[in-house]
């Protein structure tokens, strides 16, 4: 990639991502739908409606909730706290409300990070009718006795939920799951950098030529999302033979981290930690734990899906997480395209990826002969190559695949690829069926 290009990558992923910011979003309702009409103008979406008290597993899907303004006035009709100054001003699904309260009631309905004074926190309350503000504690601070205004001008009806899907056909049934949430509110990090993320891979996917495997993007509202997809797709899902959760891709944290599949032994965790070796970044593996994002819905025991989760610093790990912090200001270009690189190379391993026999399998074949062995010594990068031949033609038995090999030797899993790829063109290996 030459630096023109990589600085219009960048740009590009910042870019979605600063269109996306200012839209208030939830897990139902016009936000979402806005946000999914955008990521349409860059990748072909198809757009799904699950109508409002659809059975999902053990779930209902909510009633739809969507929000016009909000506000609170003070005796003298001053605004102390203005939905349109913050999307996370209001507590998401928040009914409506249109009353005169006194400091003592408001406080109640009032939500606050007191170890950080100077930030609104994002709070929800999808399935417990309620309604409240959140504000950063030092306007609570600021509240002094009086008669308040309360207002919130919001509708909760029956509509549906909302998600987009693309899926991209490949020469194979197999199928490579790649999922991110859509619902959070002027989030830059946990929500929108993910989006941008899986956009831009799928935009790239889409202009490829026909890949092996076939590829499903899903932009879903997170837990109930991403229980609906899967109650409502389970024929589709013995298909999923890897899968990806993205999120939390922008930070400026210098590690990649992955958390693992419930699967120990799935084939996603060895190529995750495969790309992020060779990347020569910073990097920690974690277990699965039945927390976090909807990976644990992938990962749940009747399913056990082959899903892991890749972010940069973990949710929960840095103090801008579900606060207004977590704006523009927090995330960087480079964060995301870099994060999108390592998920390129996860996806060249899966392409690539792949079992071998060696066709001169009793002792070492002549590669001298072959123009495949230097005759003079020395540490070259042709000797890297010759060392990864040698790899590639000793294990190439059908049981061990390039990536195999790549992890045992240690080698690139690129300059295993390339050995591979010179002894199939000298009639030394071909694939095993």
């Amino acid at each position: 990639m030459t630096i023109r290009e990589d600085y219009f990558k960048r740009e590009s992923l910042f870019g979605l991502v600063k269109q996306l910011y200012p839209i208030c979003r939830s897990i139902t309702g016009d936000g979402v739908r806005n946000t999914l009409a955008i990521v349409k103008e860059l990748i072909p979406l198809q757009i799904h409606e699950v109508p409002t008290g659809t059975e999902v597993f053990d779930w209902k899907i909510p009633k739809e909730w969507n929000i016009k303004e909000a506000w609170i006035k003070n005796s003298n009709g001053e605004k102390v706290v203005n939905f349109a100054d913050s999307n996370l001003h209001v507590l998401s699904y928040s009914r409506p409300i249109d009353k005169k309260i006194s400091l003592e009631e408001l406080k109640q309905n009032l939500f606050t990070l007191p170890e950080q004074p100077e930030v609104i926190p994002h709070k929800t309350s999808y399935f417990k009718e309620n309604w409240g503000f959140c504000i950063s504690q030092n306007q609570l601070l600021n509240l002094q006795e009086d008669t308040y205004h309360v207002y919130i001008d919001s509708s909760l009806r029956k509509g549906s939920l909302t998600y987009g899907e693309l899926y991209l056909e490949g020469n194979s049934e197999r199928e490579i799951l790649i999922s991110t949430h859509i619902c959070h509110p002027s989030l830059c990090n946990d929500n929108l950098s993910g989006i941008s993320v899986a956009a831009h891979l799928a935009e790239i996917l889409t202009g490829k030529p026909r890949l092996n495997y076939s590829y499903r993007f899903l932009f879903i509202p997170a837990t109930i999302g991403s229980i609906s997809w899967l109650a409502l797709n389970r024929s589709k899902l013995e298909n999923i033979e890897h899968g990806l959760v993205l999120s939390c891709l922008g930070d400026p944290g210098k590690t990649m981290t992955f958390k693992k599949s419930r699967d120990e032994d799935a084939e996603i965790n060895k190529i995750v930690e495969k790309v992020l070796i060779d990347s020569g970044i910073l990097y920690e593996i974690r277990d699965f734990a039945p927390n976090g994002y909807d990976e644990r819905q992938y990962c749940s025991p009747g399913l056990n899906l082959p899903v892991g989760l890749l972010m940069r610093t973990p949710y929960g790990e840095f103090p801008e997480y579900h606060t207004s912090a977590d704006n523009l200001d927090f995330i960087r270009a480079e964060s995301l395209s870099g994060s999108l690189t390592i998920l390129e190379d996860i996806i060249y391993i899966v392409e690539n990826n792949g079992n071998y026999l060696n066709q001169n399998p009793y002792c070492e074949p002549n590669l001298t002969s072959r123009g495949l062995y230097e005759t003079i010594g020395g540490r070259t990068q042709s000797n890297d190559v010759q060392i990864a031949v040698q790899w590639v033609l000793n294990f190439s038995d059908g049981k061990h695949s390039l990536l195999d090999i790549s992890r045992r030797s240690g080698l690139k899993f690129k300059m295993i690829k390339k050995a591979a790829d010179m002894l199939i063109e000298k009639g030394l290996l071909q694939p095993a069926h």
